[in-house]
């Protein structure tokens, strides 16, 4: 089965681009009008910093066949079910009738890498095993299991590639958890979540402070890398595309937003 990549890594680097200019934008807007959040969260407020990664997903399901599929980016048609709370909004939903094919969720983090890691980290785990189950339990009707990823954006910078101590007062962490960066904790993050099953792909880019000229973004490892992802997932796509149109499916359990 032959795979369109969609000219992936120019698509990423677009929106690593984009990524970069519409922090600045935020900021720029903010410093006009006075409202300054603190520290770098006025970068952050205004939203739709990764959409050319959407953009991405976008090409590599309409490249690879599923010409029938609806690709939902807006916030009220990305909820879906979950099993420990009601509903989750993700950040793309494609869905093929009323059959969920896949559900994407896109992260970033630039500073305060000691205040936010952990909350990434709980988030990712959380609301995977949360559709896993609600999926299991009859949620979603009864249809293929879908294509769940995450992709996270990580500045590349000294505060997230300096050594962080781990504490141990009880017990010893594994190895590769000890003074380990901020960068390297994602991506060991990113390789778990995919061989514990919790996620098809999980991506890591890391890129540096003044790339809003060129898209520069760095990878780490085979697993955590952007053409895992995209291939898995053009692959996820392009299986889809050769079955016939899904019949209707009725979900066990009605949820209501």
């Amino acid at each position: 089965m032959a795979l369109d990549l969609a000219n992936y890594r120019e698509q990423a680097r677009d929106a690593i681009k984009a990524f970069w200019g519409n922090r600045e934008a935020a900021a720029r807007k903010q410093e006009e009008t006075g409202n300054i959040d603190r520290g770098a969260r006025g970068a952050v407020t205004a939203g739709n910093n990764l959409n050319g990664f959407l953009a991405l997903m976008q090409s590599l399901v309409r490249a690879n066949g599923l010409h029938d599929a609806q690709i939902h980016i807006d916030k009220g048609l990305v909820v879906l079910p979950g099993y420990f709370r009601p509903t989750k909004q993700w950040d793309v939903v494609v869905m093929r009738g009323n059959c969920l094919v896949a559900a994407l969720e896109f992260k970033s983090q630039v500073g305060s890498y000691g205040n936010n890691y952990n909350n990434r980290t709980e988030e990712a785990i959380g609301v995977a095993h949360c559709l896993w189950t609600a999926w299991r339990e009859g949620a979603l009707g009864d249809q293929p299991r879908p294509f769940l990823g995450w992709l996270m954006v990580v500045g590349d910078e000294d505060e997230s590639r300096r050594p962080i101590r781990t504490a141990q007062p009880h017990f010893n962490v594994f190895p590769e958890w000890r003074d380990a960066s901020y960068i390297q904790r994602y991506d060991q993050l990113c390789r778990r979540l995919v061989k514990e099953g919790l996620y098809a792909a999980a991506a890591l880019l890391a890129t540096p402070l003044n790339s809003a000229e060129t898209g520069a973004y760095a990878e780490f490892s085979p697993l955590s890398g952007l053409e895992y992802f995209v291939t898995t997932f053009a692959a996820h796509i392009a299986a889809e595309a050769s079955r016939p149109p899904p019949p209707e499916v009725t979900p066990l359990v009605q949820t209501h937003t």
